[in-house]
């Protein structure tokens, strides 16, 4: 995974910031159910530390959007409705977008070169599991905002794309392939070719936009979606 959107420990992490990154991790990949109760001294148990940094990371994540923190529920897995699917998808059009627009004056044949490259890492992904392409789809769109030099952006883009994520693998494993997916990030990078920041962002944020309804397609309405089922 490109290093903009990396949930690895650092070494040098505290133990707050190695509780996130843990529990960010096992949500990510759909190890915790929607609706789910997380206790805090299980996971502490497993990482091996205190309690409190896990309630810290807590908050954290609930900031983001993972968890939910309820009165006399504790932390609960958060679930997505279909308007706030939606809502996710238009604010990763509009951050990506910017990101793309600010990454241009650093992008030159080398960094193309270097995005061909994941395109195929995503495409050979592709015909293995949903892991592997969700993996190189976000390290795709990861370096491209690692190219804009903001790391506050790219923060939260990656706070988006973790909210994300345990749906796109569902929706991988059900189609098996998303539907031109190919054809889709490489007319991002035909845009990024072009010189053009304010085309590039357009047709990056079109990208994006045009994900929902076909990620949508697989929630029921009025109901909140389900990772890890």
């Amino acid at each position: 995974m490109s290093a903009a959107f990396s949930v690895e420990p650092r070494a040098s992490a505290t133990a707050e910031e190695e509780a996130y990154r843990h529990i960010q991790r096992a949500l990510r990949v759909g190890r915790y159910k929607s609706g789910e109760r997380l206790i805090p001294e299980d996971i502490a148990a497993e990482i091996g530390m205190s309690r409190m940094p896990v309630r810290e990371a807590f908050r954290r994540l609930a900031s983001e959007g993972l968890v939910v923190l309820r009165p006399n529920r504790g932390c609960v897995v958060a679930g997505l409705t279909l308007d706030e699917l939606y809502e996710t998808f238009e604010m990763r059009s509009v951050l990506e977008g910017l990101a793309v627009r600010l990454a241009m004056p650093n992008i030159g044949e080398d960094e193309i070169d270097d995005l061909e490259r994941l395109l195929d890492r995503m495409e050979r992904a592709g015909q293995s599991s949903s892991s592997d392409w969700v993996v190189r789809h976000q390290e795709f769109h990861g370096s491209i905002c690692a190219l804009s030099h903001r790391p506050k952006l790219i923060h939260q883009i990656s706070a988006l794309h973790a909210v994300i994520e345990p749906y796109m693998r569902i929706w991988f494993d059900d189609v098996e392939k998303p539907l031109s997916a190919r054809e889709e990030h490489a007319s991002v990078i035909s845009a990024l070719r072009s010189g053009d920041a304010r085309h590039a962002e357009r047709v990056m944020q079109d990208h994006i936009l045009g994900t929902a309804p076909l990620l949508a397609e697989f929630v029921t309405p009025n109901r909140t979606m389900k990772p890890g089922r």
